[in-house]
């Protein structure tokens, strides 16, 4: 498992406005870690795309890469630790770029943006 990797995943129920239930997710974890933890950091995607509205979002339009067969939006924001026991097949990829966007909403949303570091 490599980040950017999409997977399909079982998430539990939703409290509030969280993802829940069977849904493509993507690996945000470093591999090297991966393989020492029973837990893998995930960002849940959704085919809902009112869900743009909201800072730390990216569209994921599908292609031969990812195998998605809808825009999706990935909701940063929403970054989970997910069992692996719940993870199954995998789908495809995201995109080089889109990880990198990923990356960025992650600084953005931890208050690492423009430090320097």
């Amino acid at each position: 498992m490599k980040v950017g990797d999409i997977f399909w995943v079982q998430l539990g129920s939703a409290r509030g406005h969280e993802q829940a239930g069977r849904r493509p997710a993507i690996v945000f974890q470093d591999e090297t870690v991966s393989e020492q933890l029973p837990t893998i950091l995930m960002i849940p995607l959704t085919t809902q795309l009112d869900a743009l509205r909201f800072p730390g979002t990216v569209l994921v339009e599908p292609d031969e890469q990812n195998k998605l067969r809808h825009p999706s939006v990935t909701p940063v924001f929403q970054l989970t630790a997910v069992d692996k026991r719940f993870l199954s097949e995998r789908i495809g990829r995201i995109s080089t770029p889109a990880i990198e966007q990923i990356h960025v909403l992650l600084a953005e949303l931890t208050g690492r943006a423009g430090r320097g570091e």
